[in-house]
């Protein structure tokens, strides 16, 4: 596991989501009790980006069909998704949000981020 700094800890206030990347893995960021959390950015129903939805009671919700995922486990907790989205561990030390992600591990949802020239 290799934790990547995403973001600076005043970046994720409580009760807000964020979008960040680390390399070619981009996240959902959100601080709630004042816990910070990360999972993957895309909705399991229809690809929507968490860091556009709210947060709710536990959970993240998504802004486009309602669906809400549990921040520490993935689950659905409110449909319509059925399947868990992916989250990460996440470490916050001297001001700063480091998400961990295992180096063999592929990167969640469809690519929106434009890929540098000469990058694959």
């Amino acid at each position: 596991m290799e934790f990547k700094r995403v973001a600076r800890s005043g970046q994720v206030p409580e009760g807000i989501v964020r979008r960040f990347f680390a390399g070619d893995h981009e996240f959902a960021v959100a601080r709630l009790n004042g816990k910070a959390y990360a999972c993957s950015n895309y909705c399991t129903h229809l690809d929507c980006l968490l860091s556009s939805g709210k947060l709710v009671d536990d959970g993240i919700g998504c802004s486009c069909h309602g669906s809400a995922f549990d921040l520490e486990t993935g689950e659905p907790i409110c449909p319509p998704a059925t399947e868990p989205i992916k989250t990460y561990p996440v470490e916050e030390r001297d001001g700063e949000i480091f998400v961990g992600v295992d180096p063999d591990d592929e990167p969640s949802g469809p690519r929106r981020r434009r890929l540098k020239k000469g990058v694959s």
